[in-house]
């Protein structure tokens, strides 16, 4: 009887540490799967991102708002024509051949109004125009002779390159002459009228020119010019 009593007491003891060891197992590795699966999830978004961003900056491209074109950052913005103008030697006086003719866009008036001066380069190889003319009346003959008026300058100037055989202009606005006959002029000074024009451009030289149909009659002996420009003025 003390044996079997043993063996019983045995068995028991076994059992309830069978059973608080199931119980330890069940608390330290039977959590919820789905529990794991979501701490797990953020570290796997990170990765993505990671890998999806851009890892080279030569790359990048910016788009301006309103769905433009993209274009490479960094990209030059400079004008053509200061890039292309930039070693290009200017125009000397021998490089040019100066002409003049009535600007279709003029002051209400008798008088010449506007007129156009086109510059052709007539070198053999490209060469630069820029800056704002000097303008003087003058006789026919005599351009060392002259009576320079007062210029307002109008615009932006910029160098511009000119290929062999091609123009540059600049158009020149004159207080117009009213009335017919000598005509008269609003400030009440004397209408002037010259033959010809002696027309200069920085480092380009000095030019006589001379409209195909007429004289240059003006008033108060002032001009508004723009600068010289790859675009003909009207």
């Amino acid at each position: 009887m003390q044996y079997r009593n043993t063996v019983r007491v045995t068995a028991s003891a076994t059992a309830v540490i069978a059973a608080a060891l199931s119980l330890s197992a069940c608390q330290s590795g039977g959590g919820d799967p789905a529990a794991e699966k979501t701490s797990q999830a953020p570290t796997t978004a990170s990765s993505s991102s990671t890998a999806s961003s851009p890892t080279s900056p030569g790359t990048a491209t910016s788009r301006p708002a309103g769905g433009a074109t993209p274009t490479a950052s960094g990209a030059p913005a400079s004008p053509a024509s200061a890039t292309s103008a930039a070693s290009v030697p200017a125009c000397g006086a021998a490089a040019v051949e100066a002409s003049a003719y009535q600007a279709a866009v003029r002051p209400d008036g008798t008088g010449t109004g506007a007129a156009v001066v086109q510059f052709t380069n007539v070198s053999g190889r490209p060469c630069v125009l820029s800056g704002y003319p000097t303008v003087a009346g003058a006789g026919n003959g005599s351009p060392e002779h002259n009576s320079p008026l007062s210029v307002t300058r109008t615009g932006a100037a910029s160098a511009i390159r000119v290929a062999p055989g091609g123009k540059a202009w600049v158009k020149l606005t004159f207080v117009q002459v009213q009335g017919e006959a000598d005509g008269y002029c609003v400030s009440g000074a004397k209408p002037v009228v010259y033959p010809t024009l002696v027309v200069g451009l920085p480092g380009a030289g000095a030019h006589q020119v001379a409209l195909s149909d007429g004289e240059f009659a003006e008033c108060d002996n002032k001009v508004t010019v723009t600068a010289v420009s790859a675009a003909k003025p009207s």
